[in-house]
């Protein structure tokens, strides 16, 4: 314990206390108007994964001309893939 007549040191002035941003393990936070994706972005996204379970759907069901094909589930599957690439660069 601390005696009589001696202050007690904060512990950031005790040892060797490194700050966060002196270890480089600390991150400054992003403004928070920065880089955001267009309006228009999302509905993107959403369209075609729609639109690809759309086609895979009705494919199955023969509702498509040219009866069913396995053209129509690569077109499908190609773009619920480019809909969940998207989602991974949605800000």
């Amino acid at each position: 314990m601390a005696k009589t007549g001696q202050k007690r040191r904060k512990s950031k002035e005790m040892g060797r206390y490194v700050s966060a941003e002196g270890r480089g393990s600390y991150t400054a936070r992003k403004p928070v108007n920065s880089e955001h994706s267009p309006r228009w972005f999302g509905w993107l996204l959403v369209g075609l994964l729609c639109l690809g379970v759309l086609i895979v759907v009705l494919n199955y069901l023969g509702v498509l001309p040219g009866a069913v094909s396995g053209w129509y589930l690569v077109v499908g599957l190609v773009l619920m893939f480019s809909a969940f690439y998207l989602a991974t660069r949605y800000k």
